[in-house]
């Protein structure tokens, strides 16, 4: 059986638990407190170096760390993933976007404020940074969302839940989303997907 170790308020868990739920893949999730730096200890780290969650262990006991690599593995051969070669290459420029543009600064915000960071000058002078750019990565994904329904091949993928994962609860990181209408829309479509769970549940 699959495992993944997991945290419960982790956007990057919830991508994999979300679609380990919408595929029916039964699995065994293992909780971390990552306030207690849980994933730093040797015992993690020999699972991912990178000493962060989510991590999928496979049935041959091998493990396979970040969020978006599990996606891709979990998706391959499913609808979830698309057969033809320029949309997979789709698939992988918005979940690169996801990484590099919206998630760094979307959920990094949201884990400062969930996780009561203590707030250093360094982190002052940042923030208005992320929150401009998380701001510009919203605005990019809503104009793409003015003309169709999902990111690739107006379908639902794993681009989208890629997306979704930190878009959905950008709140918590005091993101205002009345501004990009095709982005809830859109929201609205995923949370209506057959299979969907919530990030509360594990």
């Amino acid at each position: 059986m699959l495992v993944l170790h997991d945290n419960l308020t982790s956007g990057n868990g919830y991508k994999a638990r979300l679609l380990l739920a919408q595929l029916g893949i039964a699995y065994r999730r293992i909780e971390y407190d990552i306030d207690r730096r849980e994933t730093r200890t040797p015992e993690f780290l020999a699972k991912n170096p990178n000493g962060r969650i989510p991590v999928l262990q496979l049935e041959d006991g091998s493990f396979l760390p970040e969020s978006n690599a599990i996606l891709w593995y979990l998706a391959e051969g499913t609808p979830f993933l698309p057969a033809e070669r320029r949309q997979r290459a789709e698939v992988l420029r918005w979940m690169f976007f996801e990484q590099n543009h919206h998630e760094p600064n979307v959920a990094g915000l949201r884990f400062w404020i969930m996780h009561a960071v203590p707030v250093t000058p360094l982190m002052e002078l940042w923030a208005p940074v992320r929150r401009a750019s998380g701001e510009a990565a919203l605005a990019v994904m809503d104009g793409h969302l003015a003309v169709r329904s999902f990111f690739v091949g107006d379908r639902y993928s794993i681009a989208d839940i890629a997306l979704y994962a930190y878009t959905h609860v950008a709140h918590e990181g005091g993101f205002d989303l009345t501004p990009y209408p095709h982005v809830r829309a859109w929201l609205a479509r995923v949370a209506a997907q057959p299979g969907y769970i919530p990030i509360t549940q594990g």
